[in-house]
Order: structure tokens, then sequence, then C-alpha cells
């Protein structure tokens, strides 16, 4: 196994490489196999790396698994062997390092590649050598015909097993009541989710989906902007206890209907309405449903409040004080053992804790983070959302090992959900300065929802921090430009301002809410009277003052406003220690102890 740290970083970022691979990014039940194997390697457990024991951790298999009864261990191997050589044959054929799993074991070996042999000569060829030159020729051409026998049946194998692009349009409010939208779009995101954990389906997250919110419905143009196969649309009315679902599947090449239903049922039926849904479009396609999401028997009252909570977050009701947190608190109160309501709960206090106006009630909101990401898991242990907000939890309370495996563990079980991908780059990975892991999970995550607003500003951010300044105004162009559109302007401002174009930088900052990346750029325009006077402005707010101060290349300004930070965790101070704003102070003796005292590796 690799021994230096060094090593295993390296091997964690080849592994990672082979997973965003397009043979592995959607095959979950490969990337897990090869994970695992990996992993238990990388911690020098090979001896642990067993038959037995992958069936049970990779496959699910119970205790009693019987390897000479049930091979599905060893047939996956070879599978994962194959597609290992496929990978390195092309779109890995320059990486630095190489994942095999040997023949005959399960342990996987890790090297360099062998450099092209060197020749200096051609040397005589005897009689001998053509007559083994002739058999070896024979060989290899009866060797290429298996060979290509063998891509072939993977090819048909791999063609058919290719996951469906599915895409759920907003279900339209028949009420025509706007007080009513929540519970219409949280029906919509329901379903989103209910099909994402259905093996052969490929759902097109929430946010790629709620563009076409309120727009004229042509199928056809929103599956290829969506990318999908398939697109469920229908609506929804709601009256007093009765509720009226009408759905249909469409096929998006030719607009052709291929399931429908008419739900009239009452309101407690919402549960079972889904279902159905989920059923029919599983059944039309040819796929199988499997265990599926499980089916919570909450009250409609608390499933309403929910459903409210889950509207706020859809249409970016995030800020410093989230509403959606009342409503999530009043969830768990009606019902306590609703346990996607806990985890949204502690997402949401995650957030907060780590903002300015929060902080006199910072202990408390920690505390409450912590008792519902922890609830949500105790009540359904098969939850990404669940384990996803536990990731969050711990890298709050900068428990590093404990938030990647947590996190790790919301994109196994559901590997269509994006926000997973996400809050792993921006907890995580960018905190600790993994920036590269952190683009590849957020490439992931465009794949999913290559219409969110909220993967384009990420990806914006994350290469900035990487100086990659053109492909990051390129994202950031690709945010919307609204009345709202103070995350455009800071986005595409600081990416202009790493392509030292300073004076568009400053146009795009001036409409910015935040006045920091402004007065930043002041100063990088030699404007100090307009940057002095801005960082005044933004005073106490520490994170707005540091970047002015970095501006001005003023050095002890700047770590004393960082330091001042050390209240908003680890996540805060990680996240900005990586912007290029912040570059010159990176080195200093203060940063290495700030490090320390909130809990950041050095």
């Amino acid at each position: 196994m690799p021994t230096a740290e060094s090593d295993v970083y390296a091997a964690r970022q080849q592994l990672e490489r082979v997973l965003a691979s397009a043979g592995f990014l959607r095959n979950e039940r490969m990337a897990r196999f090869l994970r695992f194997v990996v992993e238990q390697h990388l911690e020098g457990k090979d001896s642990e790396i067993k038959e037995s024991v992958i069936a049970i951790e990779v496959f699910g298999r119970g205790a009693d698994h019987d390897p000479s009864q049930d091979s599905i261990v060893r047939t996956e191997a070879g599978r994962l062997r194959a597609r290992l050589a496929e990978y390195y044959a092309g779109e890995g054929k320059g990486d630095a390092l190489v994942i095999e799993l040997p023949k005959g074991g399960y342990a996987p070996v890790l090297h360099r590649p062998p450099a092209a042999p060197q020749t200096t000569g051609a040397p005589q060829t005897t009689n001998d050598d053509r007559k083994r030159h002739s058999k070896l020729g024979l060989i290899l051409a009866l060797a290429g015909i298996v060979v290509a026998l063998g891509m072939t049946v993977w090819w048909r194998v791999q063609h058919t097993a290719t996951p469906i692009g599915i895409a759920v349009l907003p279900l339209e409010n028949l009420s025509h009541d706007p007080a009513e939208d929540y519970f219409a779009d949280g029906l919509t995101d329901e379903l989103i989710r209910n099909l994402s954990i259905i093996d052969g389906l490929s759902p097109r997250s929430r946010t790629s989906s709620f563009a076409f919110k309120g727009k004229p419905r042509n199928v056809r143009e929103a599956g290829k902007e969506l990318a999908a196969d398939y697109i469920l649309e229908g609506s929804v009315l709601r009256a007093g206890q009765r509720l009226r679902i009408d759905a249909q599947l469409i096929r998006v090449r030719d607009d052709f209907p291929i399931w429908s239903g008419k739900f009239d049922r009452e309101l407690t039926d919402v549960f079972a309405i889904q279902d159905e849904i989920s059923r029919g479009i599983v059944n039309n396609l040819r796929l199988t449903l499997g265990q599926g999401r499980r089916r919570y028997e909450t009250s409609v009252e608390a499933y309403d409040l929910y459903l409210h909570a889950r509207a706020f977050e859809i249409l970016g009701g995030v800020g410093d004080n989230p509403p959606s947190i009342g409503f999530f608190e009043k969830a768990v109160a009606r019902d306590p053992s609703f346990a996607p309501a806990y985890a949204g709960l502690a997402a949401a206090y995650a957030y907060t804790s780590a903002t300015f106006p929060n902080l006199d009630h910072r202990d408390d909101q920690l505390a409450k983070m912590r008792a519902a990401a922890e609830k949500a898991i105790e009540l359904d242990p098969l939850l990404a959302e669940g384990h996803a907000s536990l990731g969050m939890a711990r890298a709050r309370d900068g428990q590093w090992e404990q938030s990647e495996r947590s996190f790790r563990r919301a994109i196994e079980l559901d590997r269509n959900r994006s926000n997973s991908y996400d809050d792993f780059a921006t907890y995580l990975l960018l905190v600790l300065g993994r920036t590269e892991e952190a683009l590849q999970q957020l490439r992931v995550a465009e794949n999913i929802d290559p219409l969110s607003p909220e993967v384009q500003r990420y990806l914006g951010y994350v290469l900035t921090s990487a100086g990659r300044y053109d492909e990051a105004a390129g994202h950031c162009e690709k945010l919307p430009a609204d009345a709202d559109s103070r995350a455009r302007s800071e986005c595409l401002g600081r990416a202009r301002l790493g392509q030292g174009r300073i004076n568009e930088a400053i146009q795009v900052l001036a409409t910015v809410g935040n006045r920091g990346y402004l007065g930043y750029a002041y100063a990088r325009a030699g404007r100090r009277e307009d940057a002095e006077k801005v960082a005044a402005d933004v005073s106490p707010n520490p994170f707005n003052q540091a970047l002015v101060f970095a501006g001005l290349g003023d050095k002890e300004r700047t770590l004393d406003a960082l330091e001042r930070m050390d209240v908003l965790g680890p996540g805060r101070i990680g996240r900005a220690l990586t912007y290029p704003e912040f570059a010159f102070v990176r080195s200093d003796p203060r940063i290495k102890v700030l490090r320390k005292k909130v809990g950041l590796p050095n």
C-alpha cells in the first residue's frame, strides 16, 4: 500500500479521476466495488478484502452468503478488471498512476505505468525467430478475434444498461392560487427523489427541472435542454381533503405518451399516489423497481409543513435566516419520526451557523444541527440526504474523516442527488484544499443537474480558486442575470479580476450587495481612498474587511480580519484561504495558528 501521505493523496486523486470517467460515472455498483477495495487497500486492510466481506459490504448480501451458490463478487470482479483496462486504454491512457485488480484476488495494486521500451537497433531475424513470430502472429490474431467479440458483447450490454434520462417538469397548480404553489412544487420534488433511487433511471435534478416552471411546455425542447429521453408532466389540484393528480410520461423523440394516470383520492393517500406514479413509469420502461425509497407513514399535517420547507429550498430561499427552518421544526414537532424533515433541518442549521447575522445564536444552532443530523440517520439509516446532512454537520465541527465517510455514503445511496456532490465539494473538499477533487464532484453534479444555477456558481468559485479564470468566467456567465443577480455579479467580477480586467470587474461588482469584493477591486485599481471608505462601510463584517485589506496589500490588517472570522468555524476559514485574494498571506505563521485553532489541518 502507499505509505507516504502524498502517495495516499495521489492514490485517492486517481481513484476519483477513474470514478468520474464515463465508464464508471453511471455504474453505481461497479464504482462502489472499486472504491471499497481501494479504500481498504489504502487503510492497510488487504487481508480483509475477501469475497465474503465484499459480498456483504458492497453487494448487500447477508451474513449467510455462500460464494459457492452466489458468484456475484467473482462476476463483478471480472467486469471491473475489463472496465479498468478499457479506461487505461482510452480516457486514462496518460494517467500517472494505474489501478489494477489482479486475477486470483481482490486486493488492488497501484503502480506507475511502465515506460515505453527503447529500441537501439534492428536485431537479426533467424528462421526460428520467424517461426516463433508466425505462431505469435496467429495467437495474436485469434486473441484479437476473441477481444473483438468480447468488446461487441460488452458494448451491447453497456448500451442496453445505459441509464434512461428522465425529467419531471413542475406539476401545474390547477387551483391557480399562489398560496398552493408550494404543494405542487413539493410533490414535483418528491417524485424526482423517488425516481432517483431506481436502478436504470437517471432523473434530472430539481433545479434543472424547475427552470421550466411557469413557461410554455414544449416536450421536445425541454427534453433536448435537459438531455432527457422521457418527460413526466402533470397537474395537481387540492380541494379541502381531496387531492387530484394527473400525470403522463412522454417519449421525447416523437412526443408519444407511453403512460398516463389520473388519481382522485383523499389527501391522506398522497404517498400511495407517488408510489403508483413511480410504478407506472417503471413498468412501462421495463425496469425493476427494487426496494425504492422508504415510504414514511407520517401525518398529512407534518407532510404539508415539510413540503412548505422544501418549496422554499427549491426556489432558492436559503439566505442567512431561511424560512425553511421554521417549517422543518414544525414538521418534526408534528411527527418526531419523520426522518427527511430532520435531515433538512440539520442542513439548514449547518448553513446558517456559519453566517454573521446568526452569531448570537450560534451555539444553539450547532447543538440543534448535530441532534437533527443524528436523529435523521437513527430514524432512517438508508436516507441519502440524512447522511449528507450529517456530513455537513461533521464538517462544520471539523470532523473531516467522519464527514467524508458520510458524504460518500450519501452518494452511494443516491447517485442522482446532485446536492450531495455540491455539498461534498464545498463543505469538505474545497475547505481542505482538495480543489481538483472538488471540481470532479461538481462535474458530476453538473452532468446530473445541467441547468442548476447553484452548480454553475460553485464551479465558478472553485475554478477561480484553482486560478482557471477563463473557465470560471464561462460558468459565471451561465448564471441568471435577473433582478437578484448578486451571485452572477460576484462570481463574474472575481473571474474578471483574475483575468486582469479590473475596470470591467468594478463595473460588474458595483451592483453587488457584498461590497467587500468591490473594495478589493478599487484597491487593485489604485483607488485607495474608495477602498478605505468601503472598508469602513462594511465594518464590522471581518470577511468583507479582509477582502479590502487584501486588495490594499495590507498584510497585518488582512490577518487581523481573518482571525476575527474564527467564530464562523473551519468551513468559512478554509474556503476563504483557497481564494486567490488571500494568496499572499497563506504562508504566514499566523495563518498556521488560525488553521489549528479552528480545526483545519495544515
